[in-house]
């Protein structure tokens, strides 16, 4: 099962591994960015439960992936991640994200510096880029000290959530409108 780390999408992607009877976990970029957007659709997805595929937002998403900069190399992947866009830019290897908004750009930084992270412990450095086609935007994402031990604290605390017997209770915020997760919380 592969899902898209946008908040609109759920294909091509990490590829989530979690073994119930083993107890076999690692994080993936796909769960850091939704610990930071909602709790229980980390549990769903680490549980291989899939959203919706048929909603609007998850179809655009996937649309949007597939046209937005289609001259550069994609999907890459590094271990269990797949990263959008890798590129070499003067000698120094660029890693880009592609989102629909900036609405998540919280939990997009985030999702990049776990990739910048997992490349780092393999020995390779490089710097990070978010793209917002739609707002025709971009940041750059540059792995830290500081960053690296909140990846650390996300990590423990994504493991812990999905070692939990049942999902978190659903909290109704802004993001649930558009969640392909919502018949999971409100039906």
């Amino acid at each position: 099962m592969s899902f898209n780390e946008d908040d609109s999408t759920t294909e091509g992607s990490d590829v989530v591994a979690y073994n119930m009877a083993s107890e076999d976990l690692h994080v993936t970029g796909t769960l850091v960015w939704y610990y930071f957007v909602c709790e229980r659709q980390v549990w769903l997805m680490a549980h291989q439960i899939s959203p919706d595929e048929d909603d609007p937002n998850i179809a655009y998403g996937r649309f949007l992936q597939e046209i937005s900069y289609n001259r550069e190399k994609k999907e890459a992947m590094v271990g269990n991640s797949r990263l959008d866009i890798i590129e070499q830019r003067d000698g120094t290897i660029v890693v880009s994200e592609v989102k629909k908004t900036s609405r998540h750009e919280k939990s997009a930084t985030m999702q990049l510096l776990f990739y910048l992270k997992e490349l780092h412990e393999r020995g390779v450095e490089a710097y990070g880029e978010l793209r917002f086609p739609e707002e025709r935007r971009r940041k750059t994402v540059v792995l830290s000290d500081e960053s690296l031990e909140e990846l650390r604290q996300v990590e423990a605390n994504i493991i812990e959530l999905i070692k939990s017997d049942k999902p978190p209770l659903p909290v109704k915020t802004k993001w649930c409108r558009n969640c392909g997760y919502a018949e999971f919380c409100w039906s």
